[in-house]
């Protein structure tokens, strides 16, 4: 009985949140299925026009560039650095910056973003650098896991800032912070505007004044979120187009994202539950299509 209200609850969940946003079912844009070396895939990144993303805690210290028509494995570069919870990729055309600031707990103190050289498709191990933050509003840290509001896996780089955007889980919001990728010491991350998804955001990218911010919820529902930039990095003064993607039963556990010029292509994670689940796998949407 109880499995059967889940699926229940869940059919009914997905209907009344799909009315209300515009259907982009993505499962007819899998590309392909992604290799089991990226079954944790959690996010993605266009650096110099080349794909890159990463697996998320417990796995190797490595970024993956894929084919970005393919989604295939073309090359493997491993950073000198911890892995313990990355969960956000940008650049800005020099350094790679890896977010190890995932906090499902809400209980991190060593709140720390990779500062990776990465020059003539080589990168600099012997100068890699850490930029700590915490966030000042956050004054508790008893575990309340997948119940924090600060908790992050989206980060873009825009403007000389890294600006990083958290995984409500309480609040199902989501807030826009800002780091210095040139302090060294530890730094506030500031607070300058926030947004209530209903979702929690798994991944952000940036594309001509245009912030996509990509997540689920709790019951399997996956939501795109299109922000105009109505100031120079200020996105959530007015609403975004808003999306209902389809179910990670289907689709895999969505965590990552990336657009360019001819579209956006979205990455998701292995997925697995009582109800059923979907191989990691990688999508890509035509610009026309949206």
């Amino acid at each position: 009985m109880k499995k059967l209200f889940l699926i229940i609850t869940t059919v009914i969940s997905t209907y009344s949140f799909s009315q209300q946003s515009d259907f982009l079912k993505i499962r007819k844009y899998r590309v392909n299925y992604l290799d089991e070396k990226l079954k944790e895939t959690s996010g993605l990144s266009f650096f110099n026009e080349k794909l890159y993303t990463f697996n998320d805690s417990g796995n190797s210290p490595e970024l993956f560039e894929i084919d970005k028509n393919s989604g295939n494995i073309l090359n493997t570069l491993k950073i000198n650095a911890k892995n313990k919870d990355w969960e956000a990729l940008a650049n800005d055309g020099k350094y790679f910056y890896i977010g190890d600031f995932g906090n499902n707990g809400g209980t991190r103190r060593d709140l720390e973003i990779n500062k990776v050289p990465f020059q003539n498709n080589e990168l600099k191990n012997d100068s890699v650098k850490i930029i700590s933050f915490y966030y000042p509003d956050q004054t508790e840290f008893i575990p309340k896991y997948t119940n924090t509001d600060y908790d992050a896996e989206a980060m873009i780089y825009l403007n000389g800032k890294l600006h990083i955007f958290s995984k409500e889980w309480a609040s199902r919001s989501v807030s826009h912070y800002i780091v210095d990728p040139e302090i060294s010491e530890k730094q506030k991350a500031e607070k300058i505007e926030s947004y209530k998804t209903n979702f929690v955001v798994t991944d952000a990218s940036y594309f001509d004044k245009k912030l996509y911010l990509i997540g689920y919820t709790k019951k399997t529902e996956v939501f795109l979120d299109v922000f105009d930039e109505t100031e120079s990095g200020i996105f959530f003064k007015q609403t975004p187009k808003h999306y209902y993607l389809g179910s990670s039963l289907s689709i895999g556990q969505i965590e990552g994202i990336a657009v360019d010029e001819k579209g956006v292509y979205i990455s998701g994670e292995k997925f697995s539950s009582p109800l059923g689940g979907a191989k990691q796998s990688f999508y890509f949407i035509p610009k026309d299509k949206l």
